[in-house]
């Protein structure tokens, strides 16, 4: 029983955008924080972007790596959560995944080559 589904990766040209989502139900969306963490070929796990479980604006986190380029938002009437990625590099390449700290989806890969 699939709970967080993401969708959005894809092929992206340097400098291009993304905008993945994660679908999950309304009581995963309320109940939980969420956001999301990227796993690169040789890398280790990193936390991109998160909500506390309130979904307050004001409790939005993200690593220093991405400040500025990428955008964490989420819409409470579809229980989704996106993660906007803006003039992608090289580096952002990897599997992108949405987690609620204990729960995690499939992911959805991500390639700027």
């Amino acid at each position: 029983h699939v709970q967080l589904v993401e969708s959005g990766g894809g092929l992206v040209q340097i400098g291009g955008s993304l905008t993945l989502a994660c679908k999950t139900s309304a009581r995963m969306f309320t109940s939980y924080c969420m956001g999301w963490f990227r796993q690169a070929p040789g890398k280790e796990r990193e936390g991109v972007a998160s909500f506390d479980r309130y979904g307050a604006a004001n409790s939005i986190a993200y690593a220093d790596s991405v400040k500025g380029q990428f955008t964490i938002s989420r819409d409470n009437a579809k229980n989704t959560l996106y993660l906007q990625l803006d003039n992608l590099k090289t580096e952002d390449t990897g599997v992108y995944i949405c987690s609620t700290g204990t729960t995690r989806g499939q992911g959805t890969q991500v390639t700027a080559p």
